[in-house]
C-alpha cells in the first residue's frame, strides 16, 4: 500500500535536513518525501517530513509560524553567529548585566524588526547561497528583511561571569534568524554573542509531542507506517471545510469548478472534504458561491 502522510521528526544534532529526508526515504521504501523547511545541521527538534501526496501540502507548512528554544551566550561572537564557527569577537565582562537590563532589552524586540540575513545561511543572492561565498571567504552586502516576533520569553538568566547565558522562548514567523537575534541582543547589552544551542519546539500544529526519532522509525512496521503517519490534512487545518457528497464528490475528484449553496469567500482556499470526513481536494473561493480547484488528491 502506498504512504501518504506527515512524519515530525524529531532531527537530531550533527544532521543536515537533507540527509533526515534521505534516511526517512530509505526507512519508508517510497521515493516521494520532502521536508518543510531547513535546519541547520546543529538544531534539533521539530521537522515536518512529508511522504507521498503530503508533498503537495508542504508549501503550506513552509509559511507557518515557527517556535524555539534557544540559549545566547554573552561574551563571544563567532561567524556563523553560533557554536559552530570560529570566534571572530571577545569580550571580557567584569560585570554581568542585570536582570532588569536583560529583561528590558527583550522587549524591544517583540514585534515587526528588521535582520540581517547571516552570510552562513541559504539565502541567495545573485544566485548564489551566502554560506558558499562565506566558505570562501567572502562578504557581500545583504538587504535587512523585516519579520515579526510574537513573543519572547526569558526562561532562565545566568550571569555567571566569563560567559552570561540567556535562554529563551521565541515566537516568530517564517524566516527569522534565532541566532541573529541573539546577536543583536548580545549587541544591544553592550557584548558580542552567538547562540549556543537551538531546539524547534513548533511549526504550526506540530510540536514536539507529535514528534518521533529515527530510532522508533527504525523499528516501524508496514501497519505502524500506515498508522502512525498523521494525515496530510492536518498540515490545512486552518483553512474552514467545506462538505460535498454524490455528484459534487465526483466533480471535485475529477478536479471540475463548482457552484456550490454555500456562501465563499474571493481568494480563500477551503479544505474540501466527503461526508464521510475524507480529504479530497483544496479548493479556492470564486466569490460569490463559485469554487475553484487548487489540488486534488487521489490516496489510493
Amino acid at each position: 500500500m502506498s504512504k501518504h502522510g506527515i512524519i515530525v521528526l524529531n532531527k537530531p544534532s550533527g544532521m543536515t535536513s537533507h540527509s533526515c529526508v534521505g534516511k526517512v526515504r530509505r526507512l519508508a521504501g517510497t521515493k516521494k518525501v520532502g521536508h518543510t523547511g531547513t535546519l541547520d545541521p546543529a538544531v534539533t527538534g521539530v521537522l515536518p517530513i512529508c511522504i507521498g501526496q503530503a508533498t503537495r501540502v508542504a508549501e503550506y507548512i513552509l509559511d507557518y509560524d515557527k517556535e524555539y528554544v534557544a540559549t545566547i551566550v554573552l561574551g563571544r561572537s563567532t561567524a556563523t553567529e553560533d557554536q559552530t564557527g570560529e570566534t571572530i569577537e571577545e569580550a571580557q565582562l567584569e560585570e554581568a548585566p542585570t536582570l532588569e537590563n536583560v529583561q528590558e532589552k527583550i522587549q524591544n524586540f517583540i514585534g515587526e524588526i528588521e535582520q540581517i540575513p547571516p552570510m552562513f545561511s541559504a539565502v541567495k543572492i545573485d544566485g548564489v547561497r551566502l554560506h558558499k561565498l562565506a566558505r570562501q571567504g567572502k562578504e557581500v552586502e545583504r538587504k535587512a528583511r523585516k519579520v515579526m516576533i510574537y513573543d519572547i520569553e526569558l526562561l532562565q538568566y545566568t550571569p555567571e561571569l566569563p560567559y552570561p547565558t540567556i535562554k529563551l522562548r521565541v515566537r516568530c514567523s517564517k524566516g527569522t534568524y534565532i541566532r541573529t537575534l541573539g546577536v543583536d541582543l548580545g549587541r544591544a547589552l553592550g557584548y558580542p554573542a552567538h547562540m549556543s544551542s537551538l531546539v524547534r519546539t513548533k511549526s504550526g500544529p506540530f510540536t514536539l509531542e507529535d514528534c518521533v526519532t529515527f530510532d522508533e522509525l527504525e523499528g516501524w512496521n508496514e501497519e505502524q507506517w500506515q498508522n502512525e503517519m498523521l494525515p496530510l490534512e492536518k498540515a490545512i487545518a486552518h483553512l474552514p471545510d467545506l462538505i460535498v457528497s454524490g455528484d459534487l464528490k465526483e466533480r471535485v475528484l475529477f478536479g471540475q469548478s463548482l457552484v456550490i449553496e454555500q456562501q465563499v469567500e474571493n481568494d480563500q482556499l477551503y479544505r474540501v472534504l466527503d461526508q464521510n470526513g475524507r480529504f479530497l481536494a483544496i479548493y479556492e473561493g470564486n466569490h460569490p458561491k463559485l469554487i475553484k480547484p487548487r489540488k486534488v488528491f487521489h490516496m489510493e
